[in-house]
């Protein structure tokens, strides 16, 4: 469905809103409660992703033979379970997802359980999904990674680490990127009682037995879904003010820069003693040009190019390798579709320049390339004009309840 955005402007008064559990938070604890049954986490994301991370888990609980499991879009799971089934003994597993995910990498994980000893094959184009993995029991603990890879294969590999017989010690070569998401991995399992280290570009994790820490987890809320509300709250009038939950000081997630990020926006961040954020226009953006290193958050790229945009001042965005392998290469797709609206923007293989501009084209259609952060990354600049957002139920992947969410607060939506 295509949305036609009219131009808003939000509500005068105090709001809140309510966003579920990190996309990322909960999908590395289900892949270990389904190591751990004992494991209870409450907050989980309502996600697509995570829905189809629950789906595929619960199936292997009730099915033992042979059988096909299809991730979709979901980049994560795809990742995750890759890793996952191949530590399930006896049972064989056809992984496998959409058009895109079709095109999307997934040979240096595989290579690097098969150097631990997985059995998985490649159904139609070597290095890319689907596959065919055969779980077995893995006895190698040492593998080698480039640094620089998605961290969710890094992830992938850490989390069935407590369940190798012998542990992992996993060596990263190079220089390292998204290391919150790395460290929030090994938080989580420190969490349920996992011994890790993590010594310059050497991972450590230990043999886990089946008895791991009883409490239950919280999932935190979702700091990228936050983003756009920085974004909206970065357009809006001196004085807006929104109340988000729930949300933690020392946040295990990357995303959570944007508190610092944002405040070249004129946006502040308060963190309230009941766990919820309150981010608040308090001044006028500074008109420099931005310039960010995004090496640890690349997903609020989207999100932070569009609000310099919206707000007519220039940024230079580097760390940004990994989006060409997301749900679609996010580069190419933010100098689209800014191009269209106006923008003076140029790309390259991990950065992105915007110039300062002073107008923005009204009416202009954005294409979302099925990827749920297009649709709401751009959402924002209906704050400036009206702006049509194609293929607008994308957002079900990580934030299901974005539209109604936006209207709540003053959005005009069609």
């Amino acid at each position: 469905m295509n949305l036609h955005l009219q131009k808003s402007k939000v509500k005068n008064q105090e709001l809140q809103v309510t966003i579920t559990g990190s996309k990322s938070e909960t999908n590395r604890l289900l892949l270990l409660q389904a190591l751990y049954p004992n494991l209870d986490i409450t907050n989980i994301s309502n996600s697509d992703d995570s829905e189809v991370m629950q789906k595929a888990l619960n199936e292997l609980s009730v099915r033992a033979e042979s059988r096909t499991v299809d991730v979709h879009h979901a980049g994560t799971a795809m990742r995750f379970l890759t890793a996952f089934f191949s530590i399930q003994e006896g049972k064989e597993v056809l992984l496998t997802g959409s058009s895109r995910m079709k095109e999307r990498p997934i040979k240096i994980l595989v290579e690097a359980l098969q150097q631990l000893g997985a059995e998985i094959s490649y159904v139609e184009n070597v290095g890319f999904p689907p596959i065919k993995i055969i779980g077995k029991k893995l006895s190698q603990n040492k593998v080698s990674l480039p640094a620089n890879v998605s961290s969710q294969y890094i992830s992938a590999l850490l989390l069935i680490a407590p369940k190798l017989e012998n542990g992992l010690v996993l060596t990263l070569e190079g220089e390292i990127t998204s290391v919150p998401y790395i460290k929030m991995t090994l938080a989580l399992l420190n969490e349920i009682g996992v011994q890790t280290s993590f010594e310059n570009n050497t991972i450590k994790v230990n043999h886990q037995p089946s008895t791991i820490n009883h409490q239950p987890i919280t999932v935190e809320s979702d700091w990228s879904s936050v983003s756009y509300w920085y974004s909206i709250v970065a357009l809006s009038e001196i004085g807006t003010q929104i109340t988000l939950s729930s949300y933690k000081k020392n946040s295990l997630q990357g995303d959570a820069a944007l508190a610092e990020i944002y405040k070249d926006f004129g946006v502040e961040t308060l963190f309230n003693e009941n766990n919820t954020i309150t981010i608040s226009k308090e001044k006028a953006h500074k008109l420099l040009p931005l310039t960010q290193n995004l090496k640890d958050c690349p997903d609020i790229a989207q999100t932070i190019s569009v609000t310099c945009f919206g707000l007519g001042i220039g940024c230079d965005l580097f760390g940004l390798h990994t989006l060409k392998i997301k749900e679609t290469d996010r580069l190419e797709a933010l100098k689209t579709e800014l191009s269209k609206l106006g923008a003076a923007i140029s790309v390259t293989n991990d950065s992105l320049h915007l110039q300062p501009s002073n107008s923005i084209n009204e009416n202009i259609a954005i294409k979302t390339y099925q990827d749920h952060r297009m649709a709401m990354a751009f959402a924002p600049l209906a704050l400036r004009v009206p702006i049509i957002i194609e293929e607008a139920e994308v957002v079900s992947k990580s934030y299901p309840d974005f539209w109604n969410d936006l209207k709540a607060v003053g959005f005009q939506i069609a």
